[in-house]
C-alpha cells in the first residue's frame, strides 16, 4: 500500500515578490506551507541577493514549469562601477578582484549596449550553480578552487540604460533568454567601458508574460486568511497563454485522462500549431503533441 502524501492536492501558481535575503529554495518552502500543499516547486532561481518575480508552482502545475524556465525573463540591475569582485555582485562571501577610478559617461554607456543586444557569448560566473565535474561551480569557488567556466550563447532581446543615479552607479533593463546570467552581463559592459563594476542590486520584473506587479510578498501571504489565500492562487494554465488551445469532446477527454492519444475532428485542427492544450468543459486536461489530426497526450493532468 502507498503512502498517502502529506498535505493537500492543491494545484496552480502563486507569483511571488521575493525579498531581499530569501532565498529560492526558503520562498518555495513558505509558499508550500502557506497552501499545505503536496507538491511545490520553482520556475528560475532568485539568489538571495536578488528580489522580485519568482513562480511557484504546486501540485500538477509544476508540469507547466518548464514552459516558466524556458521563457524570456525581464530584469533591472544595477552596476556599480569601480569595482569587480568575484561573485560579480554585492555577496559579502565575494572578494574585490579589481578596482578603477573609470567612470561612464550617460553617452559611453549607450555607445556599447548594441554589442550585448542579439546572440551572445558569455561566460557565466564562477559562484554559479552550473555544474563543474559533477560538483556545483559555487562550491568549487568558495572552496578556494580555480574554476573553468565555459562560454555558452545567450540572447539578449533588449538591453536599455534606465538611470545614471550618480557617477557610481547605473541602472538598466535587460529581456533575455533562459540561461543569461544579469552578474556576468553586468561585468561585460563594465569590461566594455574600460572599466571595472558589480552588481548592487538585481530585480526580476518578469517572466512569459507575468509581470512582478501583481506578485504578493511573503509577508502579505503569511498573514491572510483561508479565503483571501485561495484569491492568490492562479490557475495551472496561467503561464501557458501563449499556448494553442482545442476544446475536447467528452468521449475525447475521457480518452486524454487515460493519457491515450485522440483523433480530432475538423474544427479542431490547428495546422500551424506542434502542440496545444486540450481543454473540456474550460478546464485544462493534458498538454500534447500535434502530429497532422493526432493529439498525444505529453502531460495529463489530475485534477
Amino acid at each position: 500500500m502507498s503512502r498517502r502524501k502529506k498535505g493537500d492536492p492543491v494545484h496552480g501558481w502563486v507569483f511571488l515578490d521575493k525579498p531581499l535575503g530569501l532565498g529560492s529554495t526558503q520562498a518555495v518552502s513558505l509558499v508550500r506551507r502557506a497552501f499545505n500543499a503536496q507538491k511545490a516547486g520553482h520556475a528560475g532561481t532568485l539568489d538571495p541577493l536578488a528580489t522580485g518575480l519568482l513562480a511557484v508552482a504546486l501540485g500538477e502545475a509544476t508540469k507547466t514549469v518548464p514552459y516558466m524556465m524556458d521563457a524570456d525573463k525581464t530584469y533591472l540591475f544595477t552596476v556599480r562601477w569601480g569595482i569587480t569582485t568575484s561573485t560579480g555582485d554585492a555577496d559579502e562571501r565575494g572578494e574585490v578582484i579589481a578596482t578603477s577610478d573609470v567612470r561612464p559617461l550617460h553617452a559611453d554607456i549607450e555607445s556599447v549596449l548594441a554589442r550585448f543586444t542579439g546572440e551572445i557569448e558569455q561566460v557565466p560566473p564562477a559562484f554559479s550553480a552550473i555544474k563543474v565535474d559533477g560538483q556545483r561551480a559555487y562550491d568549487l569557488a568558495r572552496a578556494g578552487q580555480d574554476v573553468d567556466m565555459k562560454s555558452r550563447m545567450v540572447r539578449i532581446e533588449s538591453l536599455r540604460l534606465v538611470e545614471c543615479h550618480d557617477d557610481d552607479h547605473a541602472t538598466f533593463e535587460v529581456t533575455c533568454s533562459k540561461g543569461t546570467y544579469v552578474r556576468s552581463l553586468g561585468q561585460d559592459i563594465a569590461r566594455a567601458l574600460g572599466a571595472e563594476g558589480h552588481l548592487s542590486e538585481l530585480r526580476r520584473t518578469a517572466t512569459g508574460g507575468i509581470d512582478a506587479s501583481g506578485a504578493i510578498s511573503p509577508h502579505a501571504l503569511e498573514g491572510q486568511d483561508d479565503d483571501a489565500r485561495a484569491s492568490v492562487l492562479q490557475p495551472l494554465d496561467a503561464v501557458l497563454a501563449h499556448m494553442a488551445r482545442i476544446e475536447l469532446t467528452t468521449d475525447q477527454a475521457g480518452r486524454v485522462a487515460h493519457g491515450n492519444p485522440v483523433m480530432l475532428l475538423p474544427d479542431q485542427l490547428l495546422p500551424s500549431a506542434e502542440e496545444a492544450l486540450l481543454t473540456h468543459l474550460g478546464k485544462p486536461l493534458a498538454i500534447a503533441m500535434l502530429d497532422g489530426p493526432a493529439a498525444k497526450p505529453a502531460r495529463v493532468f489530475n485534477l
